[in-house]
């Protein structure tokens, strides 16, 4: 369904990024953000299914600055490597790659609204975008990064969900969450971490499903 493009960001350094486009013209875009595993299968699927709910959707390659093309599968070994990529990069340059996407998105015709989602530790960024980028709404999946950067807040509204048998992510993250974003849904389910991902036994699809019912509510309500 979609194709690879080449961004570039504010440095000049140029990346990939997986864009799938709806069957009808829309005026809302959405940036998804990987996981540790990189723009793999599972996230151009996860990209292809904001498409066909009516968004313009792109996954920015954000390993591209330590190697491009990274797409690991789900053992140890790959999230070992995945980790090293992710404090192999300056964060700094993460948010540039992502405002380089939502700038993609923005010149596309007629596009007036910019989502961003993101799993796991694409949920942080989808926070931390939202609270320094210029976008209109953010979904975070999983993100237990998000604790550390609570100082900083949302400039645009904003949903989270988490897991509750999550075993690297425990309630006084969504606790914090919750308290440090009043007003804002944050939502638990009955499953552990990756809930979402619809490889292997982490998958749950009723959390799933349910998490991306309140995800496209939300999505629809914000950009419309």
């Amino acid at each position: 369904m979609g194709h690879s493009i080449t961004l570039t960001s504010s440095d000049d350094f140029k990346f990939g990024a997986y864009v799938a486009e709806p069957a009808a013209p829309t005026h809302a875009g959405i940036v998804v953000i990987q996981e540790i595993f990189g723009v793999n299968s599972h996230m151009r699927r996860v990209t292809d299914g904001f498409a066909k709910e009516g968004f313009l959707s792109i996954a920015p390659a954000i390993f591209d600055r330590v190697e491009p093309g990274v797409e690991l599968p789900y053992d140890q070994a790959s999230s070992r490597k995945g980790y090293g990529y992710v404090t192999a990069l300056d964060q700094n340059k993460i948010i540039a790659d992502i405002d380089a996407a939502i700038s993609y998105l923005r010149a596309q015709p007629g596009i007036t609204k910019i989502g961003v989602v993101g799993f796991c530790w694409g949920g942080t960024l989808a926070f931390l975008a939202n609270t320094r980028l210029n976008i209109d709404a953010s979904v975070s999946y999983y993100g237990g990064g998000i604790q550390f950067y609570l100082e900083e807040k949302p400039k645009a509204p904003s949903i989270y969900h988490f897991a509750e048998n999550d075993e690297h992510i425990k309630s006084d993250v969504w606790d914090a969450v919750r308290a440090a974003v009043p007003g804002a849904p944050v939502y638990t389910y009955d499953a552990g971490h990756a809930f979402n991902r619809d490889v292997g036994e982490v998958y749950k699809s009723e959390a799933a499903a349910e998490a991306m019912t309140r995800t496209l509510e939300f999505f629809r309500k914000e950009l419309a």
